[in-house]
């Protein structure tokens, strides 16, 4: 079983810049290969990006390339999401998944994920 723990989320004027964090306990994180997906009022959860285990492998939805980084420690069991250049509708409560298939590519869908973060409320204000 492993744990997540976002943090970092918080209220942001548009263009600004926040970093999330997520830290995963147990000693498998670097087995793991890790996404951030984010849901907003009314809407469905959506993928936001993925890296793979090593950390050489990178995807990202289309709505935050170029403004988005995501990026891991696997010495630190965390995975970060540096959002640049925010816009109102980033506004959303992020959370950081795990898939423990060992799947050679990230994933984009929410089934692929199998350990859940309980989110991190981002709020950008135009």
């Amino acid at each position: 079983q492993v744990q997540l723990v976002e943090s970092g989320g918080g209220l942001v004027q548009a263009g600004g810049s926040l970093r999330l964090s997520c830290e995963a306990s147990g000693h498998t994180f670097s087995r793991y290969n890790m996404g951030w997906f984010r849901q907003a009022p009314g809407k469905e959860r959506e993928f936001v990006a993925a890296i793979n285990r090593g950390g050489s492998s990178t995807e990202y939805a289309d709505s935050v390339k170029g403004r988005f980084t995501i990026s891991r420690d696997n010495a630190k069991n965390t995975v970060y999401l540096q959002m640049n250049s925010l816009k109102p509708e980033d506004t959303a409560v992020y959370s950081c998944a795990a898939d423990s298939l060992l799947r050679a590519r990230v994933a984009f869908t929410t089934f692929a994920y199998t350990y859940w973060g309980q989110g991190t409320q981002v709020t950008v204000s135009s």
